[in-house]
């Protein structure tokens, strides 16, 4: 049984209809207290990091969330909800995040390039991937949607399991232990997408 945390952050019909295409039952969570009754939760988000953040703890689920993650199922977050995965945000100022795995989140660095690096970016864009079960029946590197102006830094090369180039690389997937997170959406990504949303039931 899967969760899809509601914080009111976020794009949920999309992600559950791509999972319902699946034949898949998910069930839209804003009770915390709920959160340990499923099986895997997925984390979900569109916006700021700090708007997310404090949409969560007015709604206590931080603490939820964290407890879910220490019993060894699987979470998921899509997009900003992989972000909320790290320990801060340079977004709009410093903001804490939920702390799961080691890293920050940074704006896209335009000035490396002679013309600026467009942002958002935005689009379809390859991910090279490591193996992992999330990517299981993918190709090494496959096409997916993005839609974001900050990525994540990830602190410990072991938990980088997808990357990707918009005017150098940066890492657009990350697995620690049970914690699970890509950057583009896979509700947005077609064929590829729903098979990363179907390896994940399957874990």
């Amino acid at each position: 049984m899967i969760g899809i945390v509601d914080y009111n952050m976020g794009n949920l019909a999309s992600v559950q209809n791509a999972f319902a295409s699946l034949g898949e039952e998910t069930f839209i969570e804003s009770d915390p207290q709920k959160f340990k009754n499923y099986d895997k939760l997925l984390l979900p988000g569109v916006g700021a990091f700090g708007d997310a953040m404090q949409h969560l703890k007015e709604r206590d689920m931080v603490d939820a969330i964290k407890e879910f993650a220490c019993s060894g199922k699987y979470m998921f977050g899509i997009c900003l909800g992989m972000q909320l995965l790290f320990e801060s945000s340079e977004e709009f100022g410093v903001h804490e995040g939920l702390g799961l795995i080691k890293g920050n989140v940074t704006a896209f660095d335009t000035a490396k390039f002679s013309e600026p690096l467009k942002v958002p970016h935005m689009g379809w864009n390859r991910m090279f991937t490591k193996e992992h079960p999330l990517f299981k029946g993918l190709d090494e590197a496959h096409y997916l949607y993005f839609v974001h102006t900050y990525h994540v830094n990830c602190a410990d090369e072991k938990d980088i399991i997808g990357r990707t180039n918009y005017g150098y690389e940066f890492t657009s997937a990350v697995a620690h232990n049970n914690i699970l997170g890509i950057q583009p959406h896979p509700e947005k990504s077609h064929k590829n997408g729903l098979k990363i949303l179907e390896n994940f039931i399957n874990l």
